[in-house]
């Protein structure tokens, strides 16, 4: 353990960090999967489904989840995808 101050908060702030990003990457997960769900069951709202991936993984980019390729790649396969069901 630490004996420093500055070395106890600087403990604290990472556990709460990687939380925040525990929770964020969770959910991510999550939206990722009823958007392909939605996409092979052929539902009704799957472009909802897509539309709201493609904005969470914006968000993961934009909080440093996800680097820029990874999201552009996730991204373009999911509208692949859903171009391909709708095709």
């Amino acid at each position: 353990m630490a004996n420093i101050k500055s070395a106890k908060k600087r403990i604290l702030v990472n556990q709460a960090k990687t939380e925040q990003n525990k929770r964020l990457k969770t959910n991510l997960k999550t939206v990722l999967k009823k958007a392909d769900v939605a996409i092979e069951s052929n539902a009704a709202d799957k472009n909802e489904a897509v539309k709201l991936a493609v904005k969470k993984i914006d968000q993961a980019c934009a909080k440093g989840i996800l680097k820029k390729n990874t999201a552009s790649r996730k991204k373009s396969k999911l509208v692949l995808r859903l171009n391909q069901a709708n095709a």
